[in-house]
Formats: structure tokens, C-alpha cells, sequence
């Protein structure tokens, strides 16, 4: 039995009336919930107000699911509409980042590689890098930072992402694309790059 299916039946438990059903769903994507509404909503108290906004939100429209995506990815288009009718309610622009949380870090395999190459020069560069980065995907227009970030970030599929952003899948595979282009073109003086390479 896959992930989907088992969510599935959660959500057909909730749809019969089972609420303790729909608790195992908030606490099974809670924190994964939160930690994609904390990429738009900076403030933590604020991200978790709007995460339990989206889960009631969810259940709410849960009679109307059908299953047609993947629970979770109907659920990240609730989160982050809400996230972004948050913002524009307080009349803010939606910020990108690319840190990683302590969390995430931890579960890095390659973390004792990563100290092992930790000298002052190579901070100050991966330093130098993250603030390039960061600069450009706050250039970026919302469709492509947001394509890029459910992609790099929250690690979502081609096909989660076109149901989470309602395109079609070429649409953010095209997305994806010229937001890596633009996030290069910028790498490219540090990197020192030639034209025509990624990195």
C-alpha cells in the first residue's frame, strides 16, 4: 500500500465523519506543511497560524476531494494559497530562501564531508553563493521562484508541482528551467563559469 493510498483512506474516514482521521493527517504533514508556509511567511508565529488556517481550510473542502492528486499535494496548494492571501492581507511580497533548517541539516549523510571542507575560504565562498542565490530568486517573478522552490526545496515531482501551481507539467518543467538559467547567469562571475555551463 503506497503513501497515497493510505491517505486516502484517511481521507475517506474523515469524509464519513471520522475526526480522529483527519488528526493523523495534520500530524503525519504538519511540519512539512509548516516548513513550506515558513518559506513564504517569515515569522514563525505567524507561519503557524497560517498552517492551522490551511489545515482548516483543508477540512473544510475535504467532502469536495476526489483523489484526483496525491493528498498532500492538494493539501501544499491550500498552504501556500493561504500563505499568499496572508501576505497580500498584509500587503507583503512572498521571500524565498534557500537556508535549510537545523532539522534538515542533520539528516544531510554527506554533513561530515561538509566539515571536513570547512575551511574560512570555502564559508566565505558558500556564503558569497547563498546571498547570489537568495538575490536572485527575489528577481525572479512569483511563477518561476515559486516552480523552482517546490521543486529544490520542498523536493516535489514535475507532475505534484503542475497540480500544485495548476499549469501543466511542460509549463513547469519550462519554469524550472529559466529560473536555474537566471540563478546561473548570476552564479557565473563567482563560479567563474563560461557561457553555456550551469555551474
Amino acid at each position: 500500500m503506497t503513501e497515497r493510498d493510505v491517505d486516502q483512506q484517511l481521507v475517506e474516514r474523515v469524509q464519513r465523519g471520522d475526526k480522529h482521521a483527519f488528526d493523523l493527517l495534520v500530524s503525519k504533514y504538519q511540519r512539512k506543511l509548516g516548513r513550506l508556509i515558513s518559506r513564504f511567511v517569515r515569522d514563525s508565529a505567524e507561519a503557524e497560524d497560517v498552517t492551522q488556517d490551511a489545515f482548516i481550510k483543508a477540512y473544510r473542502a475535504l467532502p469536495g476531494f476526489r483523489g484526483e492528486s496525491a493528498f498532500y499535494t492538494w493539501l501544499y496548494r491550500i498552504g501556500i494559497n493561504t500563505a499568499k492571501n496572508h501576505l497580500l492581507a498584509n500587503k507583503r511580497r512572498a521571500p524565498t530562501t534557500t537556508l535549510f533548517d537545523s532539522d534538515e541539516a542533520e539528516s544531510f549523510e554527506e554533513a561530515s564531508l561538509l566539515r571536513e571542507v570547512s575551511t574560512p575560504e570555502n564559508e566565505l565562498m558558500s556564503k558569497q553563493v547563498v546571498d547570489v542565490v537568495q538575490a536572485s530568486l527575489q528577481q525572479l517573478p512569483e511563477d518561476l521562484r515559486s516552480a523552482l522552490t517546490l521543486r529544490e526545496i520542498e523536493g516535489l515531482s514535475y507532475e505534484e508541482i503542475a497540480s500544485v501551481m495548476n499549469c501543466p507539467v511542460g509549463t513547469v518543467r519550462s519554469r524550472i528551467f529559466r529560473a536555474r538559467e537566471a540563478v546561473a547567469e548570476n552564479l557565473r562571475p563567482l563560479l567563474e563559469t563560461s557561457k553555456g555551463k550551469r555551474w
